[in-house]
């Protein structure tokens, strides 16, 4: 049930007053949806807002309130809501059919540029999702290597499937969630993120280790960031070891660069997993990797080695208009400099922020690489200067652990003042984001701080 019991927090009274509209849509959801909503991100307290359309940078929610968007799609719109060129490509695509249930012009295209673009990618199979992505690449390093066993950091996020749940945001000790039986995560050995000497210790421990996935930038796009060391430390023991290395650049492909972290790290992985950017916004995903590896999903290749060929249908991979906004997105990325336009952005939009926390005396800091942002609320009130702050001095524990109560009015604050990042009080940045976004954020961060420091949420800074 949607929680309406009167509040004394001014800033909850701000946002129910702001968002009446929404309100309704919420009470009608919760009778029709858990939660009363559709992704477990979107989960928010009274209730989310309900978004009546967008364009580049902006949102406007049903109640006629514009925000500046960080959220962008989950991480899928680096060029920003309906892009002409890739809204153009969509809508002829639609004129054409929406499923031929055959082979097309666009998926050849499409795979063309990724193949183009990433450079483990000698091949493609496409997915429906990112979730389907990691699912499909842990099968074919099994198939390929005979080995079992994978290795997962933890805190790091690749998808729902039964083989990633434990460890992202609970169950770090390996024992499965809800629902997953307890033979996948016995197969599944779980290591502290950045941390070489654990890796090397597991490495030599087992000899039955079939792949190693990772977040190439750290978990939930660098919330809790590693070194390009402890990236090359990897790819030196699963190439020991003859283990698959993965890399989950469904946020960080064609993000970080156009050829996503593994260009920007000069670390080559064995397979890729992509989605959201991939496909410009609408469903979509991918494997992409060695072509040996690829060889897995190829009846011919099968029927040359005398193996059983790994079965891969799916009603909507490579789905035609998905394809074309694909097609469209990428041959924008990979002409032009929207992945260092966001980057730059990026930079400046977290030194504006913790210059306002040092203005308001707050305990906090933002940081973050490339083209996004998150925020560390210092549960354990460190003493903290946010102009100056180091998060891979922070453990992982503590960085992935903002007080929820807390995140969540802090949240609800900005949404009052025109601003929408994700409920871990992150987000990414558009290559179309302008100077005019920027001090739009920077203004609305301040007042925010004001409504959080009026109720008595913001400590001192620790001497």
């Amino acid at each position: 049930m949607l929680d309406q019991t009167p509040t004394n927090s001014k800033i909850v009274a701000a946002y129910r007053e702001r968002t009446p509209e929404s309100a309704q849509l919420a009470v009608e959801a919760h009778r029709l949806l858990p939660s009363g909503i559709t992704h477990d991100s979107r989960y928010c307290e009274p209730y989310g807002i309900y978004v009546e359309h967008a364009k580049g940078s902006r949102k406007w929610d049903v109640d006629g309130n514009e925000y500046v968007d960080y959220y962008g799609g989950h991480g899928a719109l680096l060029l920003g809501h309906n892009h002409p060129s890739v809204l153009a490509a969509t809508q002829e695509a639609l004129g054409h059919g929406t499923h031929f249930g055959s082979n097309h012009r666009n998926e050849v295209r499409w795979a063309e540029l990724v193949t183009k673009l990433i450079p483990s990618a000698d091949r493609v199979r496409f997915t429906s999702s990112g979730t389907e992505a990691t699912l499909m690449a842990l099968r074919l390093a099994r198939a390929y290597t005979g080995k079992s066993k994978l290795v997962r950091f933890l805190t790091h996020f690749h998808g729902w499937h039964d083989h990633m749940t434990a460890g992202h945001t609970s169950h770090f000790d390996g024992t499965p969630t809800t629902g997953v039986i307890p033979g996948i995560t016995e197969n599944t050995i779980l290591l502290p993120p950045g941390d070489v000497t654990a890796l090397r210790e597991a490495f030599a421990r087992h000899n039955d280790i079939g792949a190693a996935i990772i977040e190439p930038t750290g978990s939930g796009f660098g919330t809790v960031p590693h070194t390009r060391t402890f990236l090359e430390a990897l790819r030196e023991e699963t190439r020991k070891a003859g283990a698959i290395l993965i890399f989950d650049e469904v946020v960080t492909g064609f993000r970080v660069s156009p050829g996503g972290a593994q260009q920007e790290y000069n670390v080559i992985p064995d397979l890729t997993t992509l989605a959201k950017i991939l496909a410009g916004g609408l469903p979509g995903g991918a494997v992409a990797g060695r072509s040996d590896i690829l060889d897995e999903l190829d009846f011919k290749a099968a029927e040359t080695k005398q193996r059983e060929k790994i079965a891969h249908p799916g009603t909507y991979n490579g789905n035609p208009v998905s394809a074309a906004a694909g097609v469209a997105a990428l041959g924008i990325i990979g002409t032009t400099d929207a992945c260092a336009q966001a980057n730059r952005y990026g930079e400046q939009l977290r030194a504006r922020l913790n210059e306002e926390l040092a203005r308001a005396g707050a305990p906090w800091a933002v940081y973050g690489t490339f083209s996004g942002f998150h925020t560390f609320l210092n549960p354990k009130r460190r003493p903290l200067d946010p102009t100056r702050f180091d998060p891979l001095a922070i453990d992982y524990r503590e960085l992935s652990g903002n007080p929820k109560p807390l995140a969540q009015k802090i949240r609800l604050a900005l949404l009052v003042n025109g601003v929408d990042i994700n409920g871990r009080l992150g987000g990414v940045i558009s290559a179309v984001h302008t100077a005019d976004d920027l001090q739009r954020t920077v203004d609305g961060f301040r007042s925010a701080l004001s409504m959080v420091k009026a109720e008595g949420e913001m400590p001192p800074i620790a001497a």
